[in-house]
């Protein structure tokens, strides 16, 4: 019985990670510091201006570290409750083992690690299209013509076998977990699953995540909304079958956008 208790006390783990990193991007949004949790160019005001002017590629250097702490602790806010499932299924494989709270530990390190992989690469991604079509006029007149591409990857992508194949995967957290974890190395495997997990839910939800450059990787009510969006799909019995009709409304979403910009709508 206590250890059925012990065991049903790690996955709030995962939800106190997560509920403190909702209670420091609220501080942050509502700081002085706020305009950095968005990607844009900050590092020509204020503070960050100074620190990035004191330091040798302090432009490169400091807006990397800034952006990649910003998405971690978006990532752990939005993606560690949809990620329950198998933290649960995970607890339940180790609950003899003496060195829980590590190996939880490294699970939820290893599954924000490929998230923050994915945050960079979307992040270097974004100033390389930036520098590139910075000076096509047609985006200078059209400025939302990014979002509705954006709008359309993100439902062209609901319905692709790579969604479902990944999707499924994070939908049988059990199975998951038998198939990835070795036991006789338990640190290096509660890493690894961690980031196996981490990289099929990035397979899963990359295309999800690409919305956050379009409304702001920092407006805490579309990571709200984005974050359910991808529990649901993940968790619900009936989430699988949310996946087309949220294409389906990205697409026409984004198609509205184009006409509207075509026809000259303001």
């Amino acid at each position: 019985m206590l250890g059925a208790r012990a065991a049903a006390g790690f996955p709030p783990l995962a939800l106190g990670l997560a509920a403190l990193a909702w209670a420091i991007l609220l501080a942050w949004d509502a700081s002085p510091y706020g305009r950095y949790l968005n990607h844009g160019d900050w590092t020509t005001l204020g503070l960050g201006a100074a620190i990035c002017a004191a330091l040798p590629g302090g432009p490169w250097l400091v807006g990397a570290s800034v952006y990649a702490g910003g998405w971690v602790t978006m990532s752990a806010a939005m993606m560690l409750p949809t990620a329950l499932p198998l933290i649960r299924a995970f607890d339940r494989m180790i609950a003899a083992r003496p060195a829980r709270t590590r190996l939880h530990l490294l699970l939820i390190g290893g599954y924000l690690l490929a998230w923050a992989g994915f945050g960079l690469a979307a992040h270097a991604l974004d100033l390389v299209l930036h520098a590139t079509l910075a000076g096509w006029g047609f985006l200078a007149r059209h400025p939302e013509a990014a979002g509705a591409a954006v709008l359309a990857l993100a439902g062209g992508f609901q319905f692709s076998a790579l969604k479902y194949r990944c999707l499924d995967a994070c939908r049988a957290p059990l199975g998951f977990v038998v198939r990835h974890w070795r036991a006789a190395h338990p640190a290096r495997a509660a890493l690894r699953l961690g980031l196996a997990h981490g990289a099929y839910c990035v397979g899963c939800c990359w295309a999800l995540m690409l919305l956050m450059f379009v409304v702001g990787t920092g407006n805490l009510g579309w990571m709200f909304a984005l974050g359910l969006l991808m529990a649901l799909e993940k968790n619900h019995p009936w989430g699988r079958h949310l996946a087309r009709p949220l294409g389906a409304g990205l697409l026409a979403l984004a198609g509205l956008i184009a006409l509207r910009a075509l026809s000259g709508g303001g």
